[in-house]
């Protein structure tokens, strides 16, 4: 029995894509299955949108999957599934839109979300206080042997 291979739309240069949270609820119902997952809006910019949607819908009417091939932040290469996608034609040139099946689990945060008010002393431990304390002991008694 061999795998079914999957159709993959891949992203060969330029930066990671941008996944926005989608609203829809319908969404979520296109793609079920036993995991959590989310569905993410991706848009891209291309020249051959008609090639890539006819590559896809043959793909989705032989039972195989279609998968968003693309490099992550790293340059790693990562897989998201294809749940539904759109060609729509601007002024800047053809724009695919493409709704994705993302793990919950990758929802990344941006530092400037925090603040240091968020934090109260309260959630530090004084354990850690104590032994930096006795550390900074042992700064004073320099043997010449430095502690990492």
């Amino acid at each position: 029995m061999s795998a079914i291979k999957p159709e993959l739309i891949t992203i060969i240069e330029g930066p990671t894509p941008d996944f926005h949270p989608t609203p829809q609820r319908w969404l979520q119902s296109i793609h079920e299955g036993p995991d959590d997952r989310a569905v993410a809006l991706c848009q891209l910019r291309t020249m051959n949108g008609d090639d890539i949607m006819n590559r896809c819908q043959d793909a989705w009417r032989e039972g195989r999957p279609v998968k968003l091939d693309y490099p992550d932040e790293l340059r790693m290469r990562q897989q998201a599934d294809v749940v539904a996608m759109r060609l729509e034609s601007l002024d800047e040139g053809p724009l695919l839109s493409l709704w994705v099946s993302l793990d919950f689990d990758l929802e990344e945060f941006d530092e400037d979300d925090f603040e240091d008010d968020d934090f109260e002393d309260e959630d530090f431990d004084e354990e850690f206080d104590e032994d930096f304390e006795d550390y900074e002991d042992y700064e004073d008694d320099d043997d010449g042997l430095n502690f990492f």
